[in-house]
């Protein structure tokens, strides 16, 4: 004799089948710890790739920023960072600050020593990133695009940084948003 085989259940959607797999759940198994973030995480690519601002933490797995002024030295470097790259890695502009915010290899935080006109932040600050589509003002754009394969290098940025000197530098504005005293 056999056993009568089991019914297969059949779903209209996605949700109907990851409720079902919820609910079918071995007890006893809890879910991950970092489930929450993986969570984020996903969350924040679905808003990238729909094309809407997303604020995203730093750190992590990610990246780290360096915050410059955004002058005409500024734009030098980002010039001078096309020829090290072959294009400048993600670099956004906020015209209303007149900061740039150059995305570096997660980490960078951590290495990063004291600079004359830059300031570089990790974990635990946030950043919103622009729509992917933002090429211009209003508000903050990419003045170089993200593209998956690359970030700018901390090394040679802190190079460039230390040539062209941008100004304003940020210290002051930045510690006092923050809440920073001195």
């Amino acid at each position: 004799m056999t056993a009568p085989a089991a019914e297969t259940p059949v779903f209209t959607s996605g949700a109907e089948a990851m409720t079902h797999l919820v609910e079918t759940a071995d007890p006893t198994r809890e879910p991950a710890a970092d489930m929450a973030d993986l969570a984020q995480v996903i969350r924040t690519l679905l808003d990238v790739t729909a094309r809407r601002d997303t604020r995203v933490r730093l750190g992590g797995n990610l990246f780290d920023v360096v915050i410059t002024g955004a002058g005409l030295q500024a734009r030098r470097a980002v010039e001078a960072l096309d020829q090290v790259q072959g294009g400048c890695g993600p670099v956004i502009e906020d015209p209303e600050r007149g900061w740039l915010y150059w995305l570096v290899p997660p980490g960078s935080c951590g290495r990063w020593a004291p600079h004359s006109h830059a300031v570089c932040l990790g974990a635990p600050h946030t950043i919103t990133l622009p729509s992917l589509n933002r090429h211009a003002p209003p508000g903050p754009y990419w003045l170089r695009p993200s593209a998956s394969d690359r970030l700018v290098p901390a090394g040679p940025l802190r190079d460039v940084l230390a040539q062209y000197r941008p100004e304003p530098t940020p210290h002051a504005a930045l510690a006092a948003l923050l809440g920073i005293t001195p």
